[in-house]
């Protein structure tokens, strides 16, 4: 069985839930409190219909929070009217400056509204792993961190079975290279068989933790491989995923499989390059730190944080909720994503 760790890091701004099986990260649960709320995985809302698009078989629905509107896929008997006010439950995060998507729930009347939020991180985590009671303070704010790290990488290499794997998303895909650095004196044959099964279990994890979904493309080791075998093993990286589809192994060493979007991809929460979300992402993290050297050195009376003055002025009010032993200050020396904590008397 398993040795599963469950963490919830509750950081002014943003909370993190994570966790970690047999020491290795699986899940990045996190939600900022500038989200919109008709944005949550699992919130459900009254929506009117902005517009129909028959190209797509599909509708835009207004959630009352403006654009990007929810995308509804519509069935073949499906026909709703501009305008029209329907029930919706958030199926998929916004993702790629697009919307929400959606499933219809039912007819509804009145404004656009959230009716219910999705569920927090806590109960997010306790749907995942039922009855692990979660860790949190200075563990939990180093196993967020570690889990960020972990979840903005792109290999995994593992010496034991001479496993080099990257994994890269694309606008089309997401691409899977399982490469292969045996040993000297090793079988290379079972050794490439290991590094294949352990590629695939790292590339499920990492999805995972990653938040991304679509077409998955896995280049596999060797030529000649066994189909079943493979697909059984493929099939078992992905046991946790009920609704992943698989296509069949190629002559070329190649295993095609779809997985479903649910959450915002973290790379785009964390990296969203010259946007509030990184301005914002960097910003809660200089709280994040703050708070970490607060709790790690209790008997300090005070922490300064030096950053930038534009991270300064999006961190110094969520830190006043760490109470008056924290504070923060704008420095425009530092560089944008730098801190540096000073104890202060």
């Amino acid at each position: 069985m398993a040795d599963i760790e469950v963490f919830l890091d509750e950081t002014p701004g943003e909370t993190r839930g994570v966790i970690a099986r047999d020491g290795l990260y699986t899940h990045l649960i996190l939600q900022r409190e500038s989200d919109r709320p008709s944005d949550r995985l699992g919130a459900r809302c009254v929506g009117r219909i902005a517009r129909v698009e028959p190209g797509l078989r599909a509708a835009f629905v207004d959630l009352g929070a403006g654009e990007p509107f929810g995308f509804l896929p519509l069935g073949k008997d499906d026909k709703p009217g501009e305008g029209a006010k329907i029930e919706v439950e958030v199926t998929a995060e916004p993702r790629e400056r697009k919307g929400p998507v959606l499933r219809r729930l039912g007819d509804a009347s009145g404004e656009p509204r959230l009716l219910a939020a999705g569920p927090n991180v806590a109960a997010v985590l306790s749907s995942i792993v039922p009855g692990v009671a979660p860790r949190t303070g200075v563990a939990a704010i180093r196993a967020a961190l570690e889990a960020e790290e972990d979840a903005l990488s792109a290999s995994v290499v593992d010496p034991a079975c001479g496993l080099d794997m990257m994994i890269q998303r694309t606008r089309a895909l997401i691409a899977v290279d399982i490469d292969h650095a045996p040993a000297p004196g090793r079988d290379s044959r079972k050794s490439r068989e290991a590094a294949n099964r352990a590629g695939l279990v790292h590339a499920a994890r990492l999805l995972t933790l990653k938040g991304w979904g679509g077409l998955v493309v896995v280049d596999l080791i060797g030529a000649g491989l066994h189909g079943d075998t493979i697909m059984k093993g493929v099939r078992a990286a992905f046991a946790t995923e009920p609704q992943a589809l698989f296509g069949p192994l190629s002559r070329f060493g190649l295993v095609q499989l779809s997985l479903p979007w649910r959450r915002t991809p973290l790379d785009e929460r964390l990296l969203d390059a010259g946007g509030r979300p990184a301005l914002e992402a960097r910003a809660i993290a200089v709280v994040r730190q703050l708070r970490l050297a607060m709790l790690s050195d209790p008997a300090a009376p005070r922490f300064v944080v030096r950053c930038t003055p534009e991270e300064a002025a999006l961190a110094a009010p969520l830190a006043e909720a760490l109470g008056p032993r924290g504070s923060v200050l704008a420095d425009p020396l530092m560089v944008a994503g730098a801190v540096r904590i000073e104890e202060a008397l």
